[in-house]
């Protein structure tokens, strides 16, 4: 059984469509980036998978055990929380709750912390406070908040946003270990066609409605991806 199902989903702002019977599958394992265009319906799309917004029509479902409170999401960061006033084990331990849904930490949640920073080179900084951190390190940070919430998913969006291409390629390679390596599976928004085709296997390019689903290497070789490809160099 797929790990997430969506079947002719429509889902609404008030009388506008935001995305128009969509229907796709993830499979345990997939590396899945999302393209589009601003306005597309990929910020809707997040929602419906984390079950902030109730499709109009159709149905989201998860298998293979997949619980919702499972599901580990690093969203766009801003500004405020760039500043936030915790030491980073802090900011990754904050991660569990989501999991556990208990109010405090246990023993495992602390040991899950401390594996993950360890696993993305974090260790070193665990005291550190993050606001003090570059923004490729903070971004790690969040990454790894979200890899105490889950062994199975991760929902990233714009994950290299405002990073220099360094910190972008470590992200990437970060990501495609988690994959490869732990078995997790990946579905990511991002405007950065060709770093994230480096390691993805699927491609879902939106524009309301689905106008490609299928292997990451057929993408480009459609009139859709060539296009696409051509205005990201043109900007």
């Amino acid at each position: 059984m797929a790990l997430i199902s969506c079947r002719d989903v429509t889902m609404t702002y008030e009388n506008t469509v935001a995305l128009r019977d969509l229907t796709f599958t993830v499979e345990s394992g997939d590396y899945l980036c999302v393209l589009g265009e601003n306005g597309s319906g990929k910020s809707t799309l997040i929602k419906g998978l984390l079950g902030l917004k109730a499709p109009a029509r159709g149905t989201i479902a998860f298998g293979d055990g997949l619980r919702r409170n499972e599901i580990g999401y690093l969203p766009q960061q801003t500004q405020i929380q760039r500043e936030f006033p915790a030491c980073v084990s802090e900011v990754v331990l904050s991660g569990c709750l989501n999991r556990g849904g208990l109010p405090f930490y246990t023993r495992a949640d602390r040991a899950r912390a401390a594996e993950v920073l360890e696993k993305l080179e974090l260790s070193g900084l665990a005291r550190r406070s993050y606001r003090e951190l570059s923004g490729g390190q903070q971004q790690r940070v969040l990454l790894a908040r979200a890899l105490c919430a889950t062994h199975k998913l991760l929902l990233l969006d714009e994950p290299v946003s405002g990073l220099d291409p360094v910190a972008s390629a470590h992200m990437y390679e970060l990501l495609a270990r988690l994959n490869r390596e732990e078995g997790i599976t990946i579905i990511m928004v991002s405007h950065d066609v060709h770093g994230a085709l480096e390691s993805a296997n699927r491609i879902l390019h939106l524009h309301t409605k689905m106008l490609y689903f299928g292997p990451a290497e057929d993408y480009f070789r459609t009139e859709l991806g060539r296009r696409f490809l051509g205005d990201e160099r043109h900007e």
